[in-house]
């Protein structure tokens, strides 16, 4: 549910103190914070009209959450989404995060299994045109590899899905190496090594000809932009030995096709499903994996509404509600041991691509509105931690705006600038007018900069 303003007059006759949730004074997103993104382009606009700031947290004020103040901070429900609280060197699980308190859940998708699909959609890719894909004819397939963030598990299980896939992934601590190569024109690269793939009796070499972390200046990770200049770089030092371009999202996948491979031919693919690359499938783009955004954006506030209404955690998930939500076992796993909800993907390509061009679009067999006598209203912080992420602000946050509505919860939207954790938490300065807390953390390593905010 949208936040409403609630005027002077009626704070002053009902006797409510107006609190601001923040430090700052204008707390719209950082319209220059740093393409990250899983996700890269400016995408504020959702956070901004949701009144991501200060003064709509003043307006809504602090008086209408009484059974906010009757919890303390520490015990009311949490959910992190999109970032896993984790080691992010060794990926190792923070459960100390995951557990914070008995209604701490995390919502995400599965990214190895999405991970092996990507791979596994660009080998098929390549064996079904593979009298057209070699472009200069030498024999080798040659690719590109953009990576996100050499920091992020589903950047590092991308890195090396579509290395399996093709062939020319090396173990490195008992897993496939994701760090990125710089170039490797002549194969001598240490971190990868020369696939191949035989089709029709011919046997072709694949060969990950350059990758990197497409990270900006300012330190902002997936940037899209780095990414467009990344392929100029790349296509000007080895243009037609570039046959297929890979990259771990739409963001950059995007910013790559349209500066250079669209006009080139060259299959571009993604992950994500953002709705200008599903759309750019019938101009050229290879392909991209849906994440069921839609099914992540209901579980993350359905995991909230469940723990405030203090029922089952599976209603509305894998049982029934009281309107008929129900999601099938086909679109997500529940992981108890990490306190984890996992979507399932979809490869979207040319023969499915017109099922996948809404993204925003609520999920309809979880789109029956909750009663509001059963599930009356309750006021939730949720941050996006970059504004200009093209996913989660074009995609993510769109549908979250759509379930919020249908679940009867106030969200706060606020949006970061995807460089610091202080750019967000700066503006959790009340949260104990709030029911209910979604968090989007810039690193995974720094869940503890907001639990220590909730356990004053």
């Amino acid at each position: 549910m949208k936040r409403k303003l609630v005027s002077m007059t009626l704070a002053l006759m009902m006797g409510i103190s107006l609190t601001a949730c923040g430090s700052g004074g204008d707390d719209k997103p950082a319209a220059d914070g740093g393409n990250t993104s899983t996700e890269d382009q400016a995408g504020d606009t959702g956070a901004a009209d949701e009144g991501a700031g200060d003064t709509g947290a003043a307006d809504e004020g602090a008086g209408d959450s009484g059974s906010s103040a009757e919890v303390a901070n520490k015990d009311k429900p949490l959910v992190w989404f999109n970032r896993q609280p984790s080691n992010s060197s060794t990926g190792e699980l923070d459960m100390t995060a995951l557990s914070f308190n008995e209604d701490t859940y995390y919502v995400g998708f599965d990214a190895n299994q999405g991970a092996e699909l990507q791979g596994t959609m660009i080998k098929e890719y390549i064996e079904a045109n593979i009298d057209s894909i070699d472009r200069n004819g030498d024999g080798v397939i040659g690719y590109v590899l953009a990576i996100g963030d050499i920091g992020h598990n589903d950047s590092i299980a991308r890195t090396r899905g579509v290395r399996k896939a093709l062939g020319t992934g090396i173990e490195k601590d008992g897993d496939i190496n994701s760090d990125p190569v710089g170039t490797n024109t002549d194969g001598s690269a240490s971190a990868v090594q020369d696939g191949s793939i035989e089709v029709n009796g011919k046997t072709y070499v694949v060969r990950e000809l350059a990758s990197q972390e497409m990270k900006n200046s300012a330190g902002a990770t997936w940037d899209a932009a780095t990414a467009g200049n990344a392929i100029g770089t790349w296509s000007s030092s080895f243009g037609d030995s570039i046959d297929v371009i890979a990259s771990n999202n739409d963001g950059m996948g995007m910013s790559m096709f349209n500066a250079w491979s669209k006009d080139n031919k060259v299959p571009t693919f993604g992950y994500d499903a953002n709705s200008d690359a599903v759309a750019a499938i019938a101009e050229g783009y290879g392909g991209t994996i849906s994440q069921h955004a839609d099914v992540q954006a209901y579980l993350t506030l359905r995991v909230l509404r469940n723990a405030l209404d203090g029922v089952d955690i599976d209603t509305g998930i894998g049982t029934a509600d009281d309107a008929g939500n129900v999601l099938s076992d086909d679109v997500f796993v529940y992981n108890e041991e990490q306190r984890s909800y996992y979507a399932l993907n979809v490869a979207v390509t040319s023969d499915n691509y017109n099922d996948f061009t809404d993204s925003t679009k609520v999920y309809e067999p979880v789109s029956k509105q909750l009663d509001a006598g059963a599930h009356p209203s309750k006021k939730v912080w949720l941050n996006i931690y970059n504004a200009s992420d093209n996913f989660l602000s074009s995609t993510y946050q769109p549908l979250l705006q759509n379930y919020d509505d249908l679940m009867n919860l106030e969200v706060d939207y606020i949006g970061g600038d995807g460089q610091t954790e202080s750019n967000i938490t700066n503006r959790l300065g009340n949260p104990g007018q709030y029911d209910a807390f979604a968090i989007n953390m810039v690193k995974t390593d720094n869940a503890a900069s907001y639990t220590a905010l909730l356990s004053q």
